[in-house]
């Protein structure tokens, strides 16, 4: 999927929205426990409620692989469902990978041969041999880590270096050298709006995967704000609010509710800024 795919797209649907699929079999709703293949039944009833108000779908892997075969099993379902339905929307697979290079070569066949992602979080700590595998595939992307939304990212990227600039700054002005924004995103958190501000200021045309709305706080007209360009340049990522809005049989309508809600506060923000 090429970055005029993902722009129209935006346009078509008036929303920026990705939704995560971080699921968690203790959290759906009891009567979904009870059947056969509830995972991957749960995320064929969101994908189905939220297909018209997003343009990308994110699963965590980490929610797949800690179940094992099955786990992993859910996750090719789930990603076959989306490719096979909704073939317009961008498929991001969140491993956060990154080794060295013989390895990630490894992760990169994993997630866009065999599961056809389109898309791969991607951890830079290890340098440009780490990610250059996953720069090898025609028409996928890479995302790196560029800021994140957790507390901890005090720890490192904001450590301030000798040049006057912050690691995650360094991260991502090294990172632009790599690829064109045709083939790498970014993902920087949406509870550090001000700093994504900083980092448009260095990645101007690169899209931004911005997870953080919702459950942990992020404001969505700050994130705007800071992170819109002429090209639009935001996937803004939900994952609890929608997924767990109910926890009843009205699961999926409610999920629909929250994702139609981001979705019209999204057209807003792109009519204020006349990018629609």
């Amino acid at each position: 999927m090429t970055k005029a795919d993902i722009i129209a797209q935006i346009k078509r649907k008036r929303t920026f929205l990705c939704v995560g699929l971080d699921t968690d079999f203790e959290k759906i709703p009891a009567h979904l426990q009870k059947e056969n293949d509830a995972v991957f039944q749960f995320n064929k009833h969101i994908i189905d409620a939220t297909a018209n108000y997003c343009v990308a779908y994110k699963p965590n892997t980490a929610f797949y692989e800690s179940e094992g075969l099955e786990g992993w099993e859910n996750l090719e379902k789930t990603i076959h469902y989306i490719k096979t339905n909704y073939p317009h929307h961008l498929v991001i697979a969140d491993a956060k990978r990154g080794d060295i290079g013989n390895t990630s070569k490894r992760y990169a066949k994993a997630f866009f041969e065999k599961l056809n992602a389109d898309a791969i979080t991607v951890a830079p700590y290890m340098g440009f041999d780490s990610v250059e595998p996953f720069l090898d595939f025609n028409n996928k992307w890479v995302i790196l880590l560029g800021l994140t939304s957790n507390s901890g990212s005090e720890d490192f990227q904001q450590l301030s270096l000798k040049a006057g600039h912050s690691l995650f700054e360094t991260v991502v002005q090294k990172a632009t050298t790599w690829a064109s924004s045709d083939q790498l995103m970014f993902v920087t958190g949406a509870t550090k709006p001000n700093m994504i501000r900083q980092i448009r200021a260095i990645a101007p045309d690169y899209f931004f995967l911005v997870p953080g709305v919702g459950a942990q706080g992020g404001d969505l007209e700050a994130v705007a704000e800071a992170g819109l360009n002429k090209e639009i340049g935001l996937l803004v990522n939900a994952s609890r609010s929608i997924l767990y809005a109910s926890s009843g049989e009205d699961f999926a309508t409610a999920a629909a509710n929250v994702a139609s809600s981001l979705q019209k506060q999204m057209e807003m923000l792109l009519a204020k800024q006349q990018l629609i």
